[in-house]
């Protein structure tokens, strides 16, 4: 017998991700409900070759339902995971709502998926920042081997990050620049269409941006708390796709050529690293794409044990809507969680 699984945020880019990426996978669901703010309500989604009308979250019953999958923006998660979760259903939550809770567990399951059953304490699993889940699966099996001091990350993040209306702003102002048309900011503080931001997120006391600091924060949550990290994320007119330039100091010897065989047997990672022109990976080709692409692994002679990797993967698939199923498919996979229909 299958589960009974909401999506809510289901108008929403990462959204509608969740629901291809559930009918792609074959996720054993017997019933998916899509739901969303009130506006949203009666709009139509796409699941598999079925059409789901959307529901109001705000009058939908969870007390049925095994798993929400939670796509909203974090003051919606803020005040109602903790609602659903009283309902008995887990909620796995894309927002930061919940990434910095001792009580709920940061999951990417390539690194810490034994971490996932501490979900009962509060019946919430919280998914990372799209550009930290990337980092961490290319970091994970590389720290297990020579152990990482430092990381020096600096992330060129898509505007899909920032939602549907951004990717609208790219394509409006990108047209406007060839018919001569005056460009208008509004989702971002300066023009993107052919140019580059270095801001994402609020800025913070110290300077830093807030999505600097879930870099930062999430990475030591995840991977260890004794390494030190250090970002500037930067947003770039590209539609779909973060991409990293990682600078990694190691405690222990580590060559380039050791770092290639170590990635390429590590999940969710795909190397793409030859010494030739196009011998890497873009974030153009790893659109609608699963795995985290590994390219320009390189030693860095300016430190002890030192290595560069260039990192790119899909923001929406796994560094959002395919983490999210991978952490519901950990709790299936384990027996954490049965189908509520089975035990009536």
């Amino acid at each position: 017998m299958g589960f009974k699984i909401a999506i809510a945020g289901a108008t929403g880019n990462v959204g509608r991700e969740l629901l291809d990426i559930l009918d792609e996978r074959g996720f054993p669901a017997d019933d998916v409900v899509a739901l969303a703010s009130r506006r949203s309500q009666g709009t139509e989604v796409s699941f598999g070759d079925k059409t789901l009308k959307v529901q109001a979250m705000e009058n939908y019953d969870f007390s049925d339902t095994d798993i929400c999958l939670m796509s909203a923006g974090g003051s919606v998660s803020k005040e109602w995971a903790p609602k659903i979760a009283a309902k008995g259903c887990v909620v796995i939550d894309n927002s930061s709502a919940w990434r910095y809770d001792a009580e709920v567990p940061l999951i990417v399951p390539e690194v810490n998926a034994d971490a996932v059953a501490g979900f009962t304490k509060k019946n919430i699993i919280a998914n990372p920042n799209c550009s930290t889940a990337q980092l961490v699966v290319a970091l994970k099996p590389l720290h297990d081997h020579a152990k990482i001091k430092r990381i020096v990350v600096s992330t060129y993040q898509a505007v899909s990050g920032t939602g549907k209306e951004a990717m609208e702003e790219l394509f409006n102002q990108t047209r406007a620049v060839f018919v001569n048309d005056p460009i208008e900011p509004n989702k971002y503080p300066k023009r993107i269409a052919f140019n580059v931001i270095p801001h994402c997120d609020v800025f913070m006391e110290d300077g830093y941006t807030k999505e600097e600091w879930k870099v930062l924060a999430e990475t030591k949550k995840m991977l260890d708390p004794a390494i030190k990290v250090t970002c500037t994320a930067v947003r770039v007119p590209v539609f779909i796709g973060h991409s990293e330039a990682v600078n990694i100091e190691f405690e222990n010897e580590i060559t380039a050529e050791e770092a290639r065989n170590i990635l390429r047997e590590a999940p969710g990672c795909l190397v793409i690293d030859k010494h030739e022109d196009g011998g890497y990976m873009t974030p153009y080709e790893a659109a609608g794409e699963d795995a985290t692409y590994i390219s320009r692994i390189r030693e860095d002679a300016t430190v002890e044990n030192g290595l560069n990797l260039w990192v790119v993967s899909d923001n929406l698939r796994k560094g959002a809507a395919l983490n999210t199923i991978q952490i519901a498919e950990v709790l299936v996979n384990r027996g954490l969680i049965t189908p509520k229909k089975a035990a009536a």
